[in-house]
């Protein structure tokens, strides 16, 4: 229960957070208007940084499916474990997503931007392209999770303290450098939470929820964290120095 409840608050933080920062931008009247892909990417970064130092120490803070299959493939968790964390991701994705549309409450009659509106929720490509658009979420997923097992490596020397927030300017840069054909989700919980609430919710000229692209942000981040992690057992076990006679 205390790794359902770790992972239920940690992802509400993180959506909550994220997808605020997206509301901020892109909802009229929002103080934050227009301000861009960097606002973006940053409130990306901090909301995970927060989200990490919260719930960390109680279940690792893994925060995304992904994350949680990729680590159960490696063999560093016990598979028993894993449908607590699913069921805390993605109830607590659902829950961030609902707090956040109540943030925003009178904005979202003022804005005429149907698609505007689902970005706030859940993610939406650029070009549309569901192939390439999953091969996009696949790299930048596999990124991700090299640089998260990069920082957690004893071997490059970052401490429990820092690990959090150098996690947190990885998200930042992927979102900078490899996240706008996609809108990076990186995380099945992060789309498909959110993207079940604006179904829900009662917001004035939504639009569509767009089910037909749904599948992307979750294979593609599943299949990249694990082709991730496997990349990074690789080379780490190419690179270990045999010991001298």
């Amino acid at each position: 229960m205390n790794i359902f409840l770790a992972e239920f608050l940690g992802t509400l933080l993180l959506v909550l957070l994220g997808n605020g920062a997206i509301a901020a931008v892109l909802l009229s009247r929002s103080k934050g208007e227009g301000s861009g892909w960097i606002v973006v990417t940053a409130g990306w970064g901090f909301a995970l940084t927060l989200a990490i130092y919260a719930v960390g120490w109680v279940s690792g803070a893994h925060l995304n499916p992904a994350i949680t299959i990729a680590m159960a493939t490696m063999g560093r968790m016990a598979t028993d474990l894993v449908p607590q964390y699913l069921f805390g991701q993605f109830l607590g994705a659902m829950a961030g997503a609902a707090l956040m549309w109540l943030v925003y409450l009178p904005h979202w009659d003022v804005t005429d931007n149907k698609a505007n509106k689902l970005m706030c929720f859940c993610t939406k490509p650029a070009v549309k392209k569901p192939f390439v658009n999953m091969l996009v979420e696949m790299i930048a997923t596999a990124v991700f999770l090299f640089g998260i097992l990069t920082v957690l490596d004893e071997r490059t020397g970052f401490t429990t303290a820092s690990a959090p927030l150098m996690i947190g300017f990885l998200i930042f840069g992927i979102g900078l450098t490899l996240g706008s054909p996609t809108g990076f989700a990186l995380n099945p919980a992060r789309d498909l939470g959110p993207r079940v609430m604006h179904a829900l919710l009662p917001i004035s000229g939504k639009g569509e929820s767009e089910w037909d692209y749904s599948w992307v942000p979750v294979v593609g981040p599943i299949v990249g964290a694990i082709l991730g992690s496997l990349f990074y057992q690789a080379f780490t076990a190419a690179m270990t120095v045999a010991p001298q006679a």
